[in-house]
């Protein structure tokens, strides 16, 4: 009991360190480009999304009063809250498969994680809700599909489960791949299952839980659907090994190199049979990371896939790479095992090159001389700059509402939805400033929507468009012929360690002349 006690305390502490740390990111560190977008699902509220379910948009609901309060900590703050929560799951994840001092390893391993530190513990993504229900069903997976379903509780957990998935399926699709997990589980090792009314009931559960999906399909014929179903298909398209190796790589990094390599090395202990765990607990775990890295591992042969796709499955993982390292570090020594702390490192040295790179510009990274290309090739600029060109861009409009150059009530355009949502939050709201998306539904996503609710576009209105010269393009060829006039009336200036490294351009786009008919049939 002692014994146990001391890992419990051990990871309280983990716990508080880590939130504290990820809530000052959280507040310091400008939003990303996905981040930005999500806050419309917050702002517009809906069944589902173009992009994704609804979840992640009503968590920043929650955090931040119903949008009360914008700032990027409290937008960011559910993650910061889940990832606290998602360190203790993870712990009794491992402790329920072989011991407390396996689930602190596990939780260490969890913490040294890219993605779950970083990309869902501080970025508010669809991928943060997903994981919390994601790691809970897991748990209570390990705890029920092995068993006997005629067990007092084993119907009750297993319509949890049902629950869980469902509400896990309301913060991205791949959740859908825990039933998959399932029923192979259930297939090969536990058919009694198939004879249970509470399996059936529990899938019953999910489909109903995550219907509003379905319902907001049906209203939008099913562009969701189809707009995912595109990315990964894989009919008429050869293999390409520049996606596979950009995918491996990326998974490599996301979940920290020696993750990943103790990851190997448990699988193939595993395979050999001298992983101390007992069969039916490795083969839940298995069930449920396997898959889901199998199939993007092999869309990726044909397709371009991200990797933060497959890192749910890597996080299934890690509480069995948790029981490899246990067995190899002796309970008497003192300390942390050498692959452990090495993840730890790298978390840490990840963060803080990182923040620096961001804010400070550590390293010179882009070297390019081209006036309107200035940071092309400095991927640290997608996280700075937004608010300084905010804070300039509020002076340029009241100069010209002031002087009579613009209307007070223009809006702000662009014909994509990156960069137009950084633009939106840090430099329209600030103003009060509507944001419209002008362009096809592929590359605007959620603001054809939002163009309706803000009451669509009108004949006559004067118009901002804000480009940068990391995503440079000129306006003439894809408003000129909408607007009477388009020109170029400002270019701010982004600085970073007292060097320019990125410029905005501000253009003036005067009298809307035509509504493009692209946006009419969206809007209808």
């Amino acid at each position: 009991m002692l014994y146990s006690k001391k890992y419990s305390n051990n990871v309280i502490y983990l716990i508080i360190i880590s939130t504290i740390i990820r809530g000052l990111l959280a507040g310091f560190l400008e939003l990303g480009n996905d981040e930005v977008y999500y806050r419309l699902y917050a702002l517009y509220p809906d069944w589902s999304h173009f992009d994704h379910p609804l979840l992640v948009g009503i968590l920043m609901q929650i955090t931040t009063l119903n949008m009360l309060l914008q700032s990027e900590f409290y937008l960011r703050l559910g993650s910061v809250i889940i990832g606290a929560i998602n360190i203790w799951i993870i712990f009794k994840i491992g402790t329920e498969i072989k011991d407390a001092r396996t689930g602190y390893f596990a939780s260490l391993l969890y913490i040294g994680s890219v993605y779950s530190t970083i990309i869902t513990g501080i970025f508010i993504l669809p991928d943060t809700p997903q994981g919390l229900f994601w790691l809970l069903a897991l748990y209570l997976m390990i705890k029920t599909i092995p068993s006997c379903p005629r067990l007092p509780m084993s119907g009750l957990n297993m319509l949890k489960i049902g629950a869980l998935i469902g509400l896990g399926i309301l913060s991205k699709y791949t959740a859908i791949f825990l039933w998959l997990s399932i029923g192979i589980y259930i297939l090969l090792f536990n058919r009694e299952w198939l004879k249970s009314k509470w399996l059936y009931i529990s899938i019953l559960t999910t489909v109903v839980i995550s219907s509003p999906i379905l319902i907001w399909n049906i209203q939008n014929d099913f562009i969701s659907f189809t707009f995912h179903s595109d990315r990964v298909d894989m009919i008429g398209y050869s293999i390409d090994l520049d996606y596979f190796l950009t995918e491996l790589f990326g998974e490599i990094l996301y979940n920290n190199p020696v993750n990943y390599i103790l990851i190997i090395f448990t699988l193939f202990a595993a395979i050999m049979g001298k992983l101390d765990i007992k069969k039916e607990h490795l083969r839940i775990i298995l069930t449920t990371g396997i898959p889901l890295i199998v199939t993007f591992l092999a869309f990726s042969l044909f397709r371009r896939t991200l990797p933060h796709w497959t890192a749910p499955g890597f996080t299934s993982l890690l509480p069995i790479a948790a029981v490899f390292v246990a067995q190899h570090y002796s309970i008497k020594k003192r300390g942390l095992p050498t692959a452990i702390i090495l993840s730890l490192s790298i978390i840490i040295l990840t963060i803080t090159i990182g923040v620096a790179q961001i804010n400070f510009g550590l390293v010179q990274i882009d070297n390019t001389e081209d006036y309107n290309r200035i940071g092309k090739k400095d991927p640290s600029l997608d996280m700075y700059g937004y608010k300084q060109a905010g804070d300039k861009f509020r002076k340029i409009v009241s100069r010209d509402i002031n002087s009579g150059a613009m209307s007070k009530n223009s809006i702000l355009i662009g014909n994509n939805w990156f960069p137009l949502a950084n633009f939106d939050y840090y430099a329209a709201t600030p103003v009060g400033m509507k944001s419209f998306g002008l362009g096809k539904l592929v590359d605007i996503h959620k603001y054809a929507w939002t163009n309706i609710t803000q009451g669509g576009f009108k004949l006559g209105m004067d118009a901002y468009y804000l480009t940068d010269s990391r995503e440079y393009h000129k306006p003439d060829n894809i408003f000129h012929i909408h607007f009477n006039e388009v020109f170029l009336a400002d270019t701010i200036q982004i600085t970073r360690g007292g060097k320019t490294v990125k410029r905005v351009f501000v253009y003036r786009m005067k009298n809307l002349k035509s509504i493009p008919s692209d946006v009419l049939e969206i809007s209808n």
